[in-house]
């Protein structure tokens, strides 16, 4: 099986169908069908697009404005209703059905306003504003995760470019020597066990690139997710590896998460304040003209009406204990989720402590003491002391660490990337 290096974003090749069209417009369309160049997209650059093109951040700006505009209704009075009635029209006897004939027969038409009592109207905008501050809260926290979702794919993509990238080219460093060692086995010079060796050796790293060419495609997916392009390539530089703990901890009472449900535990008090209110009587007024028959003189009536709570115990006051119940826990709620975080914060810490301390020894220990075997191993074929296939082991060994040096690396980014941006300010 022959060997053809392959290069991360190079379009694949394909056989071109006959054009039956004229020469060209053949060459028009071949020009506009080409491959599709991968747009570059540093890693700002990809934050900024989804915060720009995430549906869930459109949404949550439309719950923003639902809520602002259903607060400007808040406590407003009920809309007056119109009354118009034909009232004391004799039914029965000799003036059944005249309209003239009885004083008290008249058509009847008024208004009728009812008038809440202000402790409702007060919890009613009360209410109103809290949900305002709800919906930007939630949208905070929607942006947060909507960041931290695409942050961990740019990692994932870059790191698994430059992972291939390093395959690729220890690929081209190592097939002289595959193929030296097969030329070696069929001119007599080397053992008969170094061609399986070597084949050994390349299947190996054939199946890690194939690996790879999957981990990208499947990164770039991801972060196609959150920018909307399908050829997305992940260009700049990776994030800072380093960050400051102390801030995290000191933001975290801050964390958009948090402001959600405290919002929310708001939104319950109100309710709370709303459902007392409820115990309180409400008025209403009436104002009505009734016509009747001229000699008889048309009249005015005006009258108020109070709502009686007097059978609290079985109406109110369920509904007060159920919100007062709904409040307490909203505030449990909250106090769980702020110990939720605080966990989760100190996890990733120590995590990210662990994948550290592994990132430098891959650097200062492991990458070195392979270098220092690949340079031994190769001056000593040319001293004529090994064989292609202990230098061939040595290099893969040296592509080995490379790579375990990438892969350590793109987990201690990934970490401080879901650390910083989770847990760290918006700003």
């Amino acid at each position: 099986m022959s060997w053809t290096p392959f290069r991360a974003g190079a379009p694949s090749r394909r056989r071109a169908s006959p054009c039956r069209l004229p020469a060209g417009l053949c060459l028009a369309v071949a020009l506009a069908a080409g491959p599709v160049e991968a747009a570059p997209v540093t890693f700002a650059a990809a934050l900024k697009l989804a915060e720009d093109q995430a549906p869930e951040l459109q949404a949550g700006t439309l719950q923003v404005e639902a809520a602002r505009s259903a607060a400007r209704a808040a406590g407003a009075l009920p809309d007056p209703k119109l009354q118009m009635s034909l009232e004391n029209l004799p039914i029965s006897g000799p003036d059944a059905g005249r309209l003239d004939a009885e004083a008290m027969t008249m058509a009847r038409v008024g208004l009728m306003q009812e008038l809440p009592n202000g402790a409702k109207r007060r919890a009613e905008r009360d209410r109103a504003g809290i949900d305002v501050a709800a919906a930007q809260a939630d949208r905070r926290a929607v942006s947060r995760d909507v960041r931290v979702a695409a942050a961990g794919a740019w990692i994932d993509l870059y790191y698994a470019q430059r992972r291939l990238r390093a395959l690729d080219e220890a690929v081209s460093t190592l097939t002289p020597l595959w193929d030296a060692a097969l030329a070696g086995v069929a001119s007599g010079a080397s053992r008969p066990a170094a061609a399986p060796e070597a084949q050994r050796l390349r299947a190996d790293l054939e199946d890690r690139r194939s690996e790879l060419v999957a981990e990208v495609a499947s990164a770039r997916a991801r972060l196609a997710r959150w920018t909307g392009d399908p050829q997305v390539e992940a260009a700049g530089a990776a994030p800072p590896l380093e960050f400051d703990a102390a801030a995290l901890r000191a933001e975290l009472e801050r964390h958009p998460s948090l402001a959600a449900l405290d919002a929310a535990t708001r939104q319950a008090g109100a309710e709370v304040a709303l459902a007392r209110a409820g115990k309180r009587p409400d008025l209403g007024l009436e104002l009505a003209y009734q016509r009747r028959d001229p000699m008889f003189g048309d009249m005015v009536s005006v009258g108020v009406t109070v709502s009686l709570p007097i059978f609290a115990k079985t109406r109110q006051d369920p509904i007060i204990a159920a919100r007062v119940a709904t409040a307490g826990q909203a505030r449990a709620r909250r106090e769980a989720a702020g110990r939720a975080l605080t966990s989760e914060l100190e996890q990733g810490l120590a995590d990210y402590a662990m994948r550290r301390e592994q990132w430098l020894r891959a650097r200062d220990t492991l990458l070195p003491l392979a270098r220092t075997r690949a340079d031994l191993e190769t001056a000593s074929y040319g001293a004529g002391r090994a064989g292609v296939v202990e230098v061939t082991e040595a290099l893969t060994g040296r592509a080995d660490a490379q790579l375990t040096l990438l892969e350590r690396e793109a987990a201690l980014a990934r970490a401080a990337v879901r650390l910083t941006h989770a847990f760290g300010s918006d700003q």
